[in-house]
């Protein structure tokens, strides 16, 4: 599916983040990837059926545009997400 990869940008449909924007960080397989949300910065693996995947994509390692798109401060971004 062209729409699972790195730098999509999605919306949550459930769970304790529902209706925040994702950005994809990494693409597991066809039904797990990995997401950074605005409430909960830290990459988490999620189940792509709890995604509705936008026609919008940014680049991962571009911090300032990630922080724009999830709408977060540049101290909320954990290490391990710049150096990706």
């Amino acid at each position: 599916m062209a729409l699972i990869e790195i730098g999509r940008v999605c919306i949550k449909k459930s769970g304790r983040d529902a209706g925040d924007k994702a950005v994809l960080t990494k693409v597991f397989d066809k039904n797990f990837v990995e997401v950074m949300t605005h409430s909960r910065p830290k990459p988490r693996k999620i189940n792509v059926k709890h995604l509705e995947f936008l026609n919008e994509k940014v680049d991962v390692k571009n911090t300032g545009e990630l922080n724009s798109v999830l709408e977060i401060s540049e101290k909320r971004v954990p290490e391990a997400a710049k150096k990706k």
